[in-house]
């Protein structure tokens, strides 16, 4: 890239924005300037970035039109306020809450799978990252959609605490030296139940429908994504006692059948996938030993069906905060950079 921006990360104190700076500087992505903004809460901390730290600035009175591209991960209510505002000011948001996913005029983009879709970023200035449990499924399926299309999709997915934010790792460690000291019970305050050496299946709000909001983000957004509304989509979402990776257990059900060797030959060269499909003990991916801090989406355990005569099935991991946020945002404003803006 010949050309250089001048970023601002919003949330830069947060998991993920502080996940967004070591991204930007992992991937060597063309930084003239660098402004980090957060509430006043944090104001006067610092961030290391390259050779230097940065100063954290409030985000109330930052001016946007000093910026060509601002990466958002507030949460949704400040993203609704502080987006447009951006956007206005002529600058490019590239937001990573859920506030825009579902708009129509809002491109959401996956660079492995829609990348043709970032040219709608012009209607209104924002580019909406997905759901993290929403970027592994899609990458993974991508492939195998373009191949022999998919009508349907059922998932479990397994998420890891770090996708409820710095408390949520706090209270699983807590919780964790707790009960291991012979103690308890526990206190539960960001997840709903105890969520240490406990499967708590609820992630989000629940809707009227009796699917939570995280299981209906998938369906929302693989069908936008995949533009195919007519994809059936089933989602159940647990949180898991696994720090950082979320891990997926897919079934699909394809029009045109394919072997699980057709498939695995797919995603063999699909981009950001690596294939672990080995059938003996550990030849599979997990979260905590390929997963984690890495940005690739990790695809095992790909098998026929039993159920179905055109049925898949297959197990998808990968860090939450890198692909599922922080380096899908970035892939995202490299996508940018090859624009006119």
């Amino acid at each position: 890239m010949s050309r250089e921006f001048k970023v601002a990360i919003v949330g830069a104190t947060g998991l993920v924005g502080e996940t967004m700076v070591k991204v930007l500087e992992e991937r060597n992505f063309p930084v003239s300037e660098l402004h980090l903004l957060a509430s006043n809460r944090s104001v006067g901390k610092r961030v290391e970035y390259k050779s230097s730290t940065l100063p954290v600035r409030e985000l109330a009175h930052f001016d946007f039109s000093k910026v060509d591209i601002a990466l958002f991960s507030p949460g949704a209510t400040v993203s609704r306020e502080y987006a447009p505002q951006a956007a206005a000011a002529g600058c490019i948001v590239i937001d990573n809450t859920s506030e825009f996913r579902y708009y129509d005029d809002v491109p959401l983009i996956v660079p492995e799978v829609n990348p043709h879709a970032i040219v709608h970023y012009k209607n209104r200035g924002i580019i909406a990252n997905p759901n993290c449990s929403t970027i592994q499924l899609v990458v993974a399926l991508k492939p195998i959609h373009d191949a022999v299309g998919i009508e349907r999709i059922n998932v479990a997915t397994y998420q890891s605490v770090s996708g409820a934010g710095r408390e949520a790792i706090e209270e699983l460690a807590q919780q964790s030296i707790t009960l291991l000291s012979g103690k308890g019970p526990v206190e539960a305050y960001v997840i709903p139940k105890q969520i240490a050496f406990n499967c708590v299946p609820q992630i989000d709000r629940f809707e009227d429908n009796g699917f939570t909001r995280e299981e209906m983000k998938v369906v929302w957004e693989t069908r936008k994504i995949f533009e195919d509304p007519a994809i059936r989509i089933n989602v159940t979402a647990v949180r898991v006692p696994v720090f950082y990776g979320h891990s997926e257990a897919v079934s699909i059900e394809t029009r045109t059948k394919i072997t699980p060797e057709e498939a695995r030959a797919l995603l063999e060269k699909a981009p950001g996938v690596e294939v672990m499909d080995e059938r003996r003990p550990g030849g599979y991916p997990t979260a905590a030993t390929e997963a984690a801090n890495r940005d690739t989406v990790y695809v095992g355990r790909i098998r026929q069906d039993a159920s179905t005569e055109r049925g898949l099935n297959l197990w998808v991991v990968a860090d939450n905060l890198r692909k599922g946020a922080a380096t899908n945002s970035i892939q995202i404003a490299e996508l940018l950079a090859q624009q006119p803006i």
